[in-house]
């Protein structure tokens, strides 16, 4: 018997494709890895879309308009630089809307969190109020800022 396994099914009006392709672009442990077309014809469209993004299974679903994605559900994406940070940030960001602290809702309505690895060390200091009254000032999260507000 094979054990089960554990995906995030995401819901998108007809953009399932599209946005699993621009996601798998943006990691390099990320694949698609299984695309079922309308009616079995791809010039239909698809109407499920399997990837995995650094591990984590993922179904893209060409619902209909019926049900929209919303920021209760995000995500988050721990990196180790800046540059990491303002790559991610910029890709998904495109035709998208920020928001604050590190949060942005993509073109396709997905929300993601970019946190550098930085922000919880900085958090668990004696410093955490400093810290995070710095990132709740911040949109995009900067971690020289965040690790300047711990040194005072």
């Amino acid at each position: 018997m094979t054990a089960p396994a554990i995906s995030t099914c995401l819901w998108f009006d007809d953009q399932a494709e599209h946005a699993a392709r621009l996601y798998c672009s943006l990691f390099e442990d990320a694949e698609i890895t299984e695309i079922f077309y309308k009616g079995g014809d791809p010039k239909a469209g698809a109407f499920t879309v399997s990837f995995t993004l650094m591990g984590q299974n993922y179904w893209g679903l060409n619902g209909g308009p019926h049900y929209a994605l919303s920021p209760a559900v995000s995500i988050t994406v721990h990196v180790d630089t800046q540059p990491e940070v303002d790559r991610l940030w910029t890709a998904l960001l495109e035709g998208g809307t920020e928001s604050r602290c590190g949060w942005l809702t993509d073109r396709f309505g997905v929300s993601w969190q970019i946190i550098p690895r930085a922000l919880p060390r900085l958090l668990k200091s004696d410093k955490t109020g400093r810290v995070m009254q710095a990132m709740m000032g911040m949109v995009k999260l900067n971690i020289a800022q965040l690790e300047a507000a711990a040194k005072g």
